[in-house]
């Protein structure tokens, strides 16, 4: 498969919680590290915009912008990666995954058409029967936007917890399917070339672009009380895992700088290294999406209209980073963690209703 067919931005993501950063915390941090906070948003991370007026330049901040820090193969990893791929040029985003979906074609002995819904589940079942760490099986998740009419919307979210979605212009509820399996296939094969993975040679390179970006020194990079130091603490916990494993860890801490999380862990005195080992450690669970959740009910009983407010922009994302050929998940849980907030609002608010 030639690797120069695909334009370097197309580079969507998974996410697989649990990578350790070392011994789990204990005493108070315990009651500390929890997601459900009411607090404006700030990340214990700052934002390049922030760096200005900061002593320490910190990496990239949620959503995760690698894009910068990757060559080749690798370029593009984050959410808020741009390039040739965008809504604007559907055309390059088609030919490159076709091109891919040809090649795996070609390299499995496929003939003809290539049913891209059973290859992709192969695919992850071969995984799985190799020794993957597939915590929970091999399986292949479709979900249908709700709809009576085209254009019709399917996401699909991969074992480890990526997600994508269709990226052109569908007719069919069928064609919607297969073409949100096309973009994960396609993810899914180049994740496992070489280049996909984190080593040493990488992490350096990584951490003097990121260096270079934020005008910061190498005192900087090697104490993992700054920001860039964190960086490095993360790539090298993470060393020998993919891209798409790492953007899945990078998921959990997106969301919890979405949420305010981050930022209240700060001021109770948690240190980075202390959040990173106890967040690497935790999965994304319903657990977690409740706590989040609640916190947006609380906000929206403090200020009418949050969620509403939110929830747009939010939608809004999601497209934009469908139609590019992204990977989702970050604004997928951002929507249901809303969804999830207004169901909760709604049975408070019935709850409270007098009765007859």
């Amino acid at each position: 498969m030639e690797s120069n067919v695909i334009p370097d931005s197309v580079r969507p993501q998974r996410l697989q919680p649990g990578i350790g950063f070392g011994s789990a915390p204990t005493g108070p941090l315990r009651s500390s590290l929890r997601p459900g906070v009411t607090v404006p948003i700030a990340p214990l991370l700052p934002s390049p915009a922030s760096l200005a007026a900061s002593s320490g330049p910190p990496p990239p901040p949620p959503p995760l912008q690698l894009h910068s820090l990757y060559g080749g193969v690798g370029a593009g990893l984050g959410p808020g990666a741009t390039g040739h791929c965008n809504p604007g040029n559907p055309a390059v985003l088609k030919e490159a995954v076709e091109a891919v979906v040809r090649s795996f074609a070609k390299h499995t002995q496929g003939y003809g058409r290539v049913n891209v819904v059973e290859a992709l589940q192969e695919f992850w079942q071969m995984k799985l029967t190799r020794g993957a760490d597939l915590r929970n099986g091999a399986l292949v998740v479709y979900e249908m936007v709700p709809s009576n009419s085209p254009p019709y919307v399917c996401y699909v979210s991969l074992p480890g917890g990526s997600c994508f979605g269709s990226f052109q212009f569908c007719p069919t509820k069928a064609e919607a399917r297969r073409s949100a399996a096309k973009i994960a296939l396609m993810n899914s094969v180049f994740n496992e070339h070489p280049s996909r993975r984190i080593t040493d040679d990488f992490i350096e390179k990584s951490v003097s672009e990121a260096l270079a970006s934020f005008n910061g020194n190498r005192e900087e990079a090697d104490n993992p009380n700054t920001g860039i130091g964190a960086f490095r603490f993360m790539l090298e916990s993470n060393k020998g895992k993919s891209m798409l494993e790492f953007q899945e860890l990078m998921t959990v801490f997106q969301l919890l700088h979405w949420n305010g999380s981050l930022k209240a862990m700060r001021e109770r005195q948690c240190s980075r290294q202390e959040v990173l080992a106890h967040y690497s450690h935790r999965a994304l669970d319903d657990d977690m999406r409740t706590q989040m959740a609640a916190d947006w009910v609380n906000r929206e009983q403090s200020v009418a209209g949050t969620i509403a407010q939110e929830l747009a922009s939010t939608e809004r994302e999601l497209e934009d980073a469908r139609l590019a050929g992204r990977e989702l998940r970050f604004y997928k849980e951002k929507k249901d963690i809303l969804m999830l907030a207004v169901g909760q609002l709604s049975a408070a608010n019935t709850a409270t209703l007098p009765s007859h």
